[in-house]
């Protein structure tokens, strides 16, 4: 694989526009080369010789060769930086006021010099980028360590106060003083390794952290006295005293720390308390009234086990973006050694040296082994305090393996994708072949048994725009792993979900071939009755398998999308992520399938199902709640929206909530026009619709596509686009608008001769599960564009504690 390929799959792809552009320069060195090949001047060799004249000559010797290169050698050290330096790199003050390195080139005068001058002020541009980046995200590392290490040493207090150890020796406390010392002994090294004499600085700052995690002097042997108040566990551990040092640190948020051998001091729970977010119902309920939310530290089990279960997501949240950090420097550098060496190559000049010498001193080049180092001390923290010493469990949690493709996956597939096929094949024969819609029984059938049986179709469908939707995201580099917040590993690929939704279809297509009795039996009078229960069972077997809390059929993608669905149930109570309203989002377009669930309801609760018999439509109960249940799903992703608006204070979120808001309007309007069916009503249906539909297509294309800008690099479109072809776009926001206003045929009350009205119901249906199929893909595009624009790469994990503000006075 070239390394351009290399370098864009293994870049961040929230960071790719901090990633030093290798084609941009590669394309410089191409002109270059191409005015060096015009300007070449012709060989020298006669025409007509097989080789070159170099072959004709008087062959030198072995050891002559050698022994001139060893002559030469004294002499071209001599002479090196007089005669071979073409560049002289030098760290200058930029424009923009902030240091930079700038790259004078010596041979400007030469035949094509501009041609790398320009290559140098871009080489030069990329690298402040990319050190400017790193060197800003070193600087949230650091202090993000040092919020991880105040949280720790409050953790292993309350550890205390609520275990109670009897041991008389306390390795915990002693080690995390030695993490506090190493973070903040790394980051006052790294600020002057950077301003002397950089990789010297790294490696001596490396060694300390190493030599203070490993010094075993600092653990003495004799004993102090300890005073006994509420706490006489601490007197009984005092049984080790170490000097304290002090380490000053001006990276950091505390610029102090102390190393103790004593026991952790449980005077720090003085100065904390719980953080008490309001992400969940009871804290949202009691914000709302305004009841005082209770930050008091409780020392109980149950609230060590929750504050270790927020930290352990901290640290592996920190442990990842250190991991990336360190492959954002390595590829970058490895960037750079490439390009001056293809550099080099074209120019036959030996420039690298003196530009990779400059590399290794700056920031980025220098700072390596810190991050090393203090990975390395994320990992010792994690396994010794989170997995009990299990160092093969902590680091399996810390690296989780990369999901490899699975071929029995891929198998069950292919079966399933053929059996669904054949089913289908089969089901159309057997229609044609025994005349069913020509029987009398048609009609209950199509009464009864279709609304019972498209309820599957409509899932399938979605789950297979799902599933088409994971493909082209994995294809244009779309990171939805991240935009969801799916645990690394767990995620389902495009393959998966087909076998699902396959899997699903066998089953929905089986039955329905057990199910196709047009005519009742002539002896019996009815219907056989297990044949009939087969729709339902088929929806409890479903059920079933969503909530079963055995490891089967991907127990990890089930859970989470319950637990988005129980957020959106209970909105507003829930704070709102994107996973949750995406959701909410994908319930909207399923108007039909919650009808679908009624009629299941009350078809087998109040109808006679062995004569396909029933009342429904002809309930005014029942129709009433019909279109009440088309409106629910919007009413949730309003009151999301709402929420949003008073946590955010977004505005944006406000006005969406009014266009859910004029959604349900146009649905009580048609039920409203349903129940009289007078002219007057039929108008505001009509006007209530209209609008509806008008608003929610201008903020799909316009906020939740981010298309349609007119002063874009792309006109009409946007600035970044994923896709190569701009037509794909206009063709998306035509199809759009075209499905957007297709539900308004409800309103006309339109009938086709060849369609049966349960037909024409899910015919809509299914057009407007393929217009939100087409509409997640470029949402997440946008999502994914506006988190580059951001460089968002990392989700904000809540910690348990919060340090009061007179702390820092003690």
């Amino acid at each position: 694989m070239k390394f351009g390929k290399e370098l864009k799959s293994q870049m961040v792809p929230e960071w790719q526009g901090a990633y030093v552009d290798y084609e941009f320069l590669k394309n410089l060195l191409k002109d270059i080369h191409h005015f060096r090949q015009k300007t070449r001047p012709p060989p020298s060799n006669p025409p007509g010789l097989p080789r070159a004249l170099s072959h004709y000559r008087t062959f030198s010797g072995l050891t002559s060769v050698q022994r001139s290169i060893s002559l030469r050698s004294f002499s071209s050290r001599r002479h090196d930086d007089i005669e071979s330096h073409v560049i002289l790199v030098n760290n200058v003050k930029r424009s923009d006021g902030e240091d930079g390195y700038q790259t004078t080139f010596l041979r400007a005068e030469e035949d094509g010099g501009e041609y790398e001058l320009v290559y140098f002020k871009r080489l030069d541009d990329e690298f402040n980028k990319v050190n400017r980046f790193y060197k800003a995200k070193v600087d949230e590392v650091m202090k993000e360590a040092d919020e991880l290490n105040r949280q720790m040493d409050a953790l292993i207090a309350f550890r205390i106060k609520v275990e109670n150890p009897k041991h008389a020796w306390f390795e915990t406390a002693v080690d995390m003083d030695h993490l506090v010392s190493a973070v903040a002994s790394s980051s006052a090294a790294l600020s002057a390794s950077v301003s002397s004499s950089g990789r010297w600085h790294s490696k001596r700052m490396a060694e300390h952290m190493a030599k203070i995690d490993e010094d075993k002097s600092l653990r003495g042997t004799s004993t102090e006295e300890s005073p006994q108040g509420d706490h006489p566990q601490e007197a009984s551990h005092s049984n080790r005293i170490v000097p304290e040092v002090t380490i000053s640190s001006s990276n950091v948020t505390t610029n102090t720390f102390k190393i103790t051998g004593k026991p952790a001091s449980l005077e720090i729970l003085n100065r904390v308390t719980i953080n008490k977010s309001t992400d969940t119902p009871l804290p949202t309920i009691k914000g709302v009234l305004n009841v005082p939310i209770q930050t008091d530290l409780k020392f109980s089990p149950e609230n060590l086990s929750k504050i270790e279960d927020q930290l352990r997501r901290a640290f592996i949240e920190f442990y990842n973006k250190l991991r990336l950090l360190k492959s954002f420097s390595f590829m970058n550098i490895l960037a750079f050694s490439k390009i001056m060496k293809k550099y080099d190559k074209i120019t036959s000049r030996n420039a690298s040296k003196s530009y990779l010498r400059m590399v290794d001193t700056s920031y980025i080049g220098s700072s390596d082994e810190v991050i090393t180092k203090l990975l390395d001390r994320v990992e010792a923290t994690y396994i010794k305090h989170f997995t009990n010493g299990n160092r093969k469990k902590g680091l399996n949690t810390l690296r989780p393996k990369v999901k490899r493709e699975n071929h029995k996956v891929s198998a069950s597939l292919g079966f399933f994708a053929g059996c669904t096929v054949a089913l289908i094949f089969a089901l159309i024969l057997t229609i044609r072949t025994r005349n069913i819609f020509e029987k009398e029984g048609r009609r209950k059938y199509m009464e009864t048994m279709f609304p019972l049986y498209s309820f599957f179709g409509y899932i399938v469908l979605h789950m297979l725009f799902y599933a088409g939707n994971i493909f082209f995201w994995k294809k244009y580099k779309v990171n939805y792993q991240f935009i969801f917040g799916f645990k690394a590993g767990t995620e389902l690929g495009y393959r998966e979900v087909l076998l699902v939704s396959f899997g699903l279809s066998v089953l929905a297509l089986a039955s329905i071939h057990a199910n196709l009795d047009m005519e009742m039996d002539p002896k019996t009078k009815d219907y056989k009755q297990l044949t009939e229960l087969v729709p339902l069972i088929l929806v409890i077997f479903i059920f079933a398998i969503m909530i079963c809390p055995f490891n089967i059929v991907y127990r990890s993608s089930r859970y989470f999308f319950l637990t988005c669905v129980i957020h959106v149930f209970l909105a507003p109570l829930y704070k709102v992520i994107l996973s949750d309203f995406f959701v909410a989002d994908q319930l909207t377009s399923q108007v039909q399938a919650f009808r679908s669930i009624e009629f299941y309801i009350c078809y087998y609760t109040s109808g006679d199902y062995k004569h396909r018999e029933n009342s429904c439509n002809n309930n005014d109960a029942y129709s009433t709640f019909s279109y009440i249940l088309a409106a629910v799903p919007f009413w949730w992703r309003m009151l999301q929206c709402v929420r949003r608006f008073f946590e955010e204070k977004d505005a944006v979120q406000g006005w969406n909530s009014l266009k859910y808001f004029s959604i349900i309007v146009s649905f009580v309007t048609r039920t409203a026009y349903g129940r009289n069916n007078s002219n007057e009503w039929y108008i505001i249906a009509w006007i209530t619709s209209v609008v509806a539909g008008i608003v929610a297509t201008y903020w799909d294309i316009i906020y939740d596509w981010g298309l349609l800008n007119r002063k874009s690099t792309n006109p009409w479109l946007r600035d970044k686009l994923l896709l190569p072809y701009k037509s794909v776009y206009f063709a998306a926001i035509a199809l759009n608008v075209l499905l957007r206003f297709s539900w308004i045929q409800m309103v006309l009350d339109l009938n086709v001769s060849f369609l049966h009205r349960q037909s024409m119901i899910a015919v809509i249906a299914i057009l407007e599960i393929i217009r939100r199929g087409v509409w997640n893909f470029f949402r997440l595009e946008n999502e994914h564009l506006n988190n580059i624009g951001k460089y968002r790469a990392f989700k904000s994990v809540p910690l348990p504690f919060n340090y009061e503000e007179d702390e820092d006075d003690d």
